[in-house]
């Protein structure tokens, strides 16, 4: 098909597509193709008409039926499906579920949206505003037109709070440093209505539970200048006493075995129990008094504040224990300007069993399946303890690769211990929400990788999580110890280990243990920003003090055995900086920089494998097979000899990826990005020349490119990417980019360079 016929070809299914979506509409009817807002006002400026225009636009309604490129896709997909017979089946499910009904002209209401917008524009300040709406007809579709002429906007001239000497009109003028409403703009109902929200999360600060923003009132005296108004802020005087009382905190009362729906709780004198300030009604003496305590900010006469409430209700959500947690303050009966806090708490079952079935992928390109059986129990002890033991098995090939049939099959079991307290010699005192938390962890795993070698390791850990607020988390493991011992080294192995030594390091037992620690800062959850960050930090110390202590030193000799095996001495940094910005509303450039250092002394010579950087696969650089890159310019395929293709490690990576994500089509969204970076090894390796870190890395840069589509089924994401590569670092010096050879129409091209990735998640 040449260019010409394509153009005729396209311009016909438009127009076809066009019609099809009028033709079905009902007898007398009009599509409603949307509205057109305009602002035209001479006593504004223009940077107003835009930003009031913006604004009055979305909120102008209905909505017309979504346009990709200039169709409708989603109206035509509901036209093609026709009535359904049935509320089920594909029809049914293609008209109501993926299609969208025509968006008709009689549902307009041009009056109401008039006035919608008229009053939209005065209660943003442009009090004498004027508002015409009109209609345009092209055969079957119509379209509105909305004429804005604001006037000049009325400006803040002072904001007036009470002045009596009552307590409240004194806590309201306290909170005047913070107000909303400021001088010399733009009066806003809106920044009004929030004002009063502000006052009102304040009083809550101060113990006025009962009062609420409905007891406020601001008047506005626009005689005062020319387009200026006063705002006065007031207590309304239908405001009842109860509202203008701050309370304190009398009884605390706990029933931690409620049952919803039970017409009344029975209580006996043997179920109260009595722990510093709380009464506990527990009659089957499910848990220790003390969690409550812990969990719990208010003490007996403390003033009522939202803060600690809120607090109080998060904690015990997160203890993980409660199912349904409810709360209730009532005015005391028995001391005046007190209330009484109640907390009805259903618990889940204590102990749980659960069988899932797992899809998965990892940087090494392999996907798979695994098969977990959880066993739960969640107060081990009466303290809200949570006791997992788990056992795992499954299987991993790779899709795409060279290590195609040397599939992995892995199986093991773990059993986890956390506390809703830290288990320590100190104290941690966290103002925040989430209960501190101390896990113990034991772990065994098998590993078998088909016609290559057995891996078991055993893995230990005891260490601390607790989180200053929704965006810092603190992870601090006092140790974590890691035991690899291999079994099953098959021939083949031991003969690719003749001719590169260094695949030795894969098998060798491995002994490491010592602290680690991680630091997570995020704010991608607050949603209305329009950019968001991610870091994680994390350090691991291994072997240090026992190194000390022993002197231990493997470049004298003096290497220190444990169990007949060495210890792993070295310190490890790694740096995940992450970059989210939002373009628009279904659209972000996502970028990633990862930045590690890995340095082995004392008992160690070098890192130990299962420590190093890799880089390259499904989430890392696209463009190159997984863990086929690197370290600097050594290029690990053409030196190997063998069927299949070994892990390529390093002792510093240095890896930026940047993505742009965007809404296709319903559930269906794009991706174009870059991926590019390297590792390298600190120490010279004769088996792999050019791996050495030097002042020339940047010139050992790999660079990728690619695009891809994601499926959001909203229980997952279902990923596919086809990268290929820009530039390789293997190649001889100033041939490294290979933008002059890409040939997507040539077969040996692609069959050498474009890499195919499926995997679930995004990459970052």
């Amino acid at each position: 098909m040449n260019k010409s016929s394509l153009v005729y070809f396209l311009l016909l299914a438009v127009l076809t597509s066009s019609c099809s979506n009028t033709r079905f509409l009902p007898k007398g009817e009009l599509l409603y193709t949307g509205a057109k807002v305009k602002v035209e006002g001479k006593q504004t400026t223009k940077k107003e008409n835009k930003a009031l225009k913006s604004q009055l636009k979305a909120i102008v309604r209905p909505k017309p039926n979504s346009v990709f490129l200039g169709l409708r896709p989603k109206l035509y997909l509901y036209n093609l499906a026709g009535k359904p017979k049935k509320e089920k089946g594909w029809r049914y499910w293609l008209r109501n579920k993926v299609g969208e009904a025509p968006v008709l002209y009689s549902q307009v209401d041009l009056e109401y949206n008039k006035s919608v917008l008229q009053n939209f524009s005065e209660n943003s300040g442009y009090f004498n505003a004027k508002t015409v709406a009109d209609s345009t007809r092209k055969g079957k579709k119509v379209s509105a037109e909305y004429l804005v002429n604001p006037a000049k906007q009325y400006k803040i001239k002072e904001v007036k709070f009470p002045l009596d000497s009552s307590v409240i009109a004194k806590e309201i003028r306290n909170t005047k440093r913070r107000s909303l409403l400021k001088k010399e703009e733009g009066y806003s109902l809106e920044r009004i209505k929030e004002e009063r929200v502000r006052i009102d999360a304040r009083l809550k600060e101060k113990g006025y539970f009962y009062f609420n923003p409905d007891y406020l009132k601001v008047q506005v005296d626009s005689t005062v200048a020319d387009h200026q108004v006063d705002l006065i802020v007031k207590i309304k005087d239908e405001a009842p006493k109860l509202a203008e009382t701050p309370y304190r905190i009398n009884r605390i009362i706990v029933y931690p075995n409620y049952t919803i729906g039970a017409d009344s709780i029975k209580t006996t004198i043997d179920s109260i129990k009595k722990y510093n300030d709380l009464t506990i009604i527990d009659a089957e003496n499910l848990f220790k008094p003390r969690i409550f305590d812990r969990a719990l900010y208010f003490k007996k006469n403390d003033l009522y504040n939202r803060t600690d409430h809120n607090l109080s209700l998060n904690r015990l959500v997160n203890l993980g224990t409660f199912k349904f947690v409810k709360n209730q303050f009532r005015v005391s009966d028995t001391v005046g300007n007190y209330l009484d806090a109640y907390y009805y708490l259903t618990p889940l079952p204590k102990k749980s069993l659960r069988l899932e079935l797992l899809a998965k992928t990892n940087s090494a390109n392999y996907t798979g399946t695994e098969l977990n059986l959880n066993w739960s129990n969640r107060n081990t002890f009466r303290g809200a303890e949570l006791l997992t033991i788990s056992a795992f098995g499954g299987v991993e090939v790779q899709v795409s690769g060279q290590n195609n049939g040397f599939n992995v099959y892995r199986f093991g079991t773990e059993a986890n211990l956390v506390w809703p307290r830290l288990v320590a010699p100190f104290k941690l005192n966290s103002p925040s929400g989430f209960v501190p938390k101390t896990k113990a962890t034991l772990g065994y795993e098998f590993q078998n990788r088909t016609k290559l070698y057995s891996l078991q390791t055993f893995k230990g850990s005891f260490g601390y999580l607790w989180k200053e607020n929704e965006r810092k988390e603190h992870l601090f493991n006092v140790t974590e110890i890691t035991y690899a011992s291999p079994q099953n080294v098959t021939p083949l192995y031991q003969e690719q280990i003749l001719a590169n030594e260094s695949l030795g390091k894969v098998i060798e037992k491995q002994l490491i243990f010592g602290p680690t620690y991680s630091y997570t800062y995020t704010n991608t959850l607050q949603k209305r920003k329009k950019s968001t960050f991610y870091y994680k930090g994390t350090i691991d110390l291994a072997g240090n003090v026992a190194g000390l202590v022993t002197g231990a030193n493997s470049k004298k000799g003096d290497t220190i055995k444990i169990f007949d095996v060495p210890f792993s001495q070295f310190v490890k940094i790694e740096n995940d900086f992450r970059h989210y910005y939002k373009l628009g509303p279904d659209s972000q450039l996502a970028s990633r920089i990862i930045a590690g250092a890995g340095f082995a002394y004392g008992n160690s010579g070098e890192m130990p494998f299962i420590k190093q950087f890799f880089i390259g696969g499904t989430n890392s650089l696209r463009a190159f097979r997984a863990r086929s890159i690197g370290p600097g310019s050594f290029d690990g395929a053409s030196a190997n000899t063998s069927t299949f293709l070994p892990d390529q490690s390093g002792d510093l990576k240095l890896e930026f990826n940047t993505e742009y994500r965007a809404k296709i089509y319903g559930l269906v969204k794009g991706a174009l990005f870059l991926d590019a970076g390297n590792i390298w090894l600190l120490n010279e390796n004769s088996e792999k020349p050019g791996a050495k870190f030097s002042k020339k890395f940047m010139n050992e840069i790999a660079v990728g490119a690619g695009a891809g589509l994601r499926f959001d089924f909203s229980f997952l994401i279902l990923r596919t990417d086809l990268a290929f590569p820009l530039r390789k670092p293997y190649l001889a010096d100033g041939d490294r980019w290979v933008l002059d050879k890409i040939d997507f129409g040539s077969g040996p091209w692609r069959r050498e360079n474009l890499v195919f990735n499926l995997a679930i998640g995004y990459p970052f």
